[in-house]
Order: structure tokens, then sequence, then C-alpha cells
């Protein structure tokens, strides 16, 4: 049994016939985080926010809560990981202001970005010199799925996130860096917006028990007609009458 499991949803947002599981008072965030130990923000793929944003956000949560934070789209969709320096200095100053809040940073890549050592190994070496914390990588060319790819982030201590729907049969497991484990979970047959059905969660409740990584983040991404929440709490349920704990 892993040492620290932590579900949540991707942003904050409480679907209103699932209000009556979260306190009628306060922001969004605080009654998100008064049933939910983290939550990832998908905003940064395309904005920056300012710093006092990231610092509010931290002081509205408890200590036992963290945020996982996608990485700019121009570093990794519009640059492709090269000639990014600056980009990633500005992102790590402004993330920063989570303070112990912060959880791991997501690096998201898109569907045609091939794994080319040349490009690869000379980015993660400076993804690695510019944030100081923990890495997920959700690679989706089904070159970044063989084991020399799988190795290199290991070595840089980056995890690989397990996916669904996955693009490849390996993606939908987890790779990388082993004593960390990120589902990213869009929802099937129709991404973002379908719900997992109780079978679905059973089996995924089993695969988290099993893992031998010491921490293991489950984030529901079916967000658009409220799925995310349902399942995210009914994964709680699961894991907590079977002897998990988050």
């Amino acid at each position: 049994m892993p040492a620290l499991i932590r579900i949540g949803t991707a942003g904050w947002s409480i679907p209103r016939p699932l209000a009556a599981h979260f306190p009628p008072d306060g922001t969004g965030l605080e009654r998100y985080a008064s049933q939910f130990t983290a939550v990832e923000i998908n905003s940064t793929f395309h904005r920056s926010h300012r710093e006092r944003t990231f610092a509010r956000w931290a002081d509205a949560v408890s200590d036992n809560f963290c945020f996982a934070v996608k990485m700019p789209k121009s570093i990794s969709h519009e640059l492709r990981l090269v000639g990014v320096d600056d980009l990633l200095s500005r992102f790590w100053e402004e993330i920063r202001c989570l303070g112990s809040k912060l959880g791991p940073v997501l690096l998201q890549l898109p569907p045609s970005l091939v794994y080319d050592p040349a490009i690869v190994e000379p980015f993660l070496k400076l993804l690695r010199a510019s944030i100081d914390h923990p890495l997920v990588c959700e690679p989706r060319h089904p070159t970044w799925f063989d084991a020399e790819a799988d190795e290199v982030l290991a070595t840089h201590g980056i995890a690989r996130v397990a996916a669904d729907p996955a693009r490849v049969p390996a993606a939908g497991l987890a790779g990388g860096y082993p004593d960390f484990v990120y589902y990213r979970l869009h929802g099937a047959p129709r991404m973002y917006y379908s719900a997992y059905d109780d079978a679905f969660l059973a089996r995924l409740a089993a695969a988290i028990r099993r893992t031998a990584a010491k921490e293991v983040w489950c984030i529901f991404d079916n967000t658009v007609a409220g799925a995310a929440t349902a399942n995210a709490l009914a994964l709680q349920t699961q894991l907590v009458t079977t002897g998990g704990k988050d």
C-alpha cells in the first residue's frame, strides 16, 4: 500500500447535483478542499497567473492539501521543448508561491512530439535544474513507450503518467520514476465527458493498493459534465472501505 494516496479532479468546480457533499459556505476551492487533498491546475497550460494568486490559493487550503500544476503549452506545444530556459524560470517563479502546497509539475506533450534523445535529454536536464520538485510527464506519441524513453525518464526522476484512454496499451501503465504514480483519467469512451463505472473504479482501487510506489495521485479529468467529482468521491469510498488511505 502506498504511504500517500491523493485523489482529486482537474480544477475545483463542484457540480450542483453534488453540492450536498461539500460545505455550503466558503470559496469554491475551500469547499472542494474539505473533501479532497489534491487538485490539478490546468489553467497554467494556457496562461500565466500572478504570484499572489498562487499564494492566495495556498492560503485557502489546509496543510495536507497539494496542487499539481500543468506546464505552459508555450514550452510543450509551441517551442516543443527547445529554447525554453526563460519560460521555465518564469513558470517556476510563479508556481513556487504555492510553497509547501505545491505538488507535482505536469508536462503534457503533444501527440505529434516523437521521442528524440537529442531534444529530450537536454530538455530534461534543464527541467531538473530549473524545477526542484516532483515531475510527471504525459507523453502521447507511441515512441515514448519503449524501454529507452522509460529509462531516461526514470534517470531524471520523472514519472510517466498512466492515462485513460490510452493511445497505446503501455500509456495506460505508469512508467519512468517508480516511486511516484500519477493517473490522469480523461473519461471513456467520450473523453472529458464520460463517467467511469463502479467496475472500473474497483479495478483502479485494486491497482492503487497493489502498487509499490510511495506516492500515488489520481486525477479525474472528465469534468465537462461533472463526472470527475462523482468519480473521485466514489474512488475515495472504494479505498476507505477496502483499507486505503489518502
